[in-house]
């Protein structure tokens, strides 16, 4: 079973998933589209979308998420558990130790990445698909990672919730380059 429950913040609407213990699923609308292609807000399995809304770590990860949206860093963390390969799951567990109103690189990310599996190297553009299937956003932080040069890149959720989930963290996004041929919104 399934169990969902959105979240109303600053910025919209967010989805959350379950399975009843752990958190497994938070998403915008964009995101959930990604992750749920050809579901049109149907998901794969059956839900219990608002009985849902009382379990424990929906109660957290909403308190979580207050925290987080009045600009301050919450000093918890709700229970997780990410659907992801091994490779994906060593990139989440890397954006989980990216600093609050701190960025990084993808690249930074690749060489960390590389040390850890003891390669010699590996593709930024590996690491880019690990954090762009993240499907806890915004508490597994893929919104804090930018290019090499500065760009914002990607962001599933749009480059608009980007640059604004950086500004909540008190991150001075006016050096960030937009990438070329992107729309902001």
């Amino acid at each position: 079973m399934i169990y969902s429950t959105s979240y109303t913040g600053p910025f919209g609407e967010i989805h959350l998933a379950s399975d009843g213990t752990f958190l497994t699923e938070l998403t915008t609308p964009t995101e959930y589209r990604r992750l749920h292609p050809g579901q049109h807000g149907k998901e794969k399995a059956p839900i219990m979308p608002d009985d849902g809304g009382n379990l424990p770590c929906f109660n957290e990860t909403k308190k979580w998420l207050d925290i987080y949206f009045s600009g301050r860093c919450p000093d918890f963390t709700p229970p997780l558990l990410p659907a992801g390969t091994p490779f994906q799951q060593l990139i989440w567990s890397l954006l989980r130790d990216i600093p609050y109103g701190t960025l990084t690189t993808y690249g930074t990310l690749a060489k960390k990445a590389a040390a850890l599996m003891h390669k010699t190297a590996m593709s930024a553009q590996a690491v880019g698909g690990a954090v762009g299937a993240n499907p806890i956003s915004i508490i597994v932080p893929c919104h804090r990672v930018i290019g090499q040069n500065g760009s914002l890149t990607g962001y599933a959720g749009g480059l608009k919730l980007k640059v604004l989930l950086l500004q909540t963290e008190g991150i001075d996004t006016s050096a960030l380059s937009m990438p070329k041929n992107s729309r902001f919104l």
